[in-house]
């Protein structure tokens, strides 16, 4: 399980904080009272691009231990870089239900023929099991799609040891369709427009004479 050093906050100040290079953040749940914390900034970056919001991370206040999911980064607007985060306690005894994203890998044989492009249907599924073994992705292969009826279902993604799957095994995850060919709009007759437009001035000059 991956480990992030935090502290509990010196300051309530959150640009003090990130001044600092710590991130302000909030930890709550399972039974535990919410409290405020900060992780470095650098430490936190690595941690999140490896655990995302699906792997449990340990927070570490060096005489105490908080098992933990990442819930919710704020990012500022204008750098993308993390504002505040809130992390999840969590029971490492208790199944959780969480969604996780997939990742496509491989080339669709169908697409590499030229018979379409390949459709991700769905980006990710909800799943459950124990906080140690959620992943962090699911890997979905693409390369079984070799004709336009091939599809890749919820119950063809390989799952690791004990994680269940929650979202509908039938659920179509991706697909190549065919290419659609665009019509090309007939040319417009200018001169069938001018002749029309013609008639209807001679029809109006008429109509105001009589």
């Amino acid at each position: 399980m991956l480990t992030l050093e935090a502290k509990k906050r010196t300051t309530e100040n959150p640009a003090t904080i990130r001044e600092g290079g710590f991130i302000p953040g909030i930890y709550y749940g399972a039974g535990k009272e919410a409290a405020s914390l900060m992780v470095s900034a650098i430490p936190f970056a690595k941690v999140f691009r490896e655990a995302g919001e699906t792997s449990a991370v340990t927070l570490d206040f060096g005489t105490e231990k908080v098992s933990t999911l990442i819930h919710d980064v704020q990012f500022d607007p204008v750098t993308n870089m993390p504002i505040h985060v809130d992390f999840l306690v969590v029971d490492m005894n208790k199944e959780i239900e969480v969604p996780v994203t997939l990742e496509f890998v491989g080339v669709a044989e169908a697409e590499k023929l030229g018979l379409g492009t390949l459709v991700k249907v769905i980006r990710e599924v909800h799943i459950r099991a124990l906080p140690g073994d959620l992943p962090h992705a699911l890997q979905v292969d693409v390369s079984v799609l070799k004709t336009l009826e091939d599809k890749v279902h919820v119950s063809d993604l390989v799952l690791p040891k004990g994680v269940t799957c929650v979202t509908p095994g039938e659920e179509v995850v991706a697909l190549v369709t065919a290419f659609v060919e665009e019509k090309e709009e007939a040319p417009v007759d200018l001169s069938a427009i001018e002749v029309e437009k013609k008639g209807k001035k001679e029809d109006e000059s008429a109509d105001t004479t009589a």
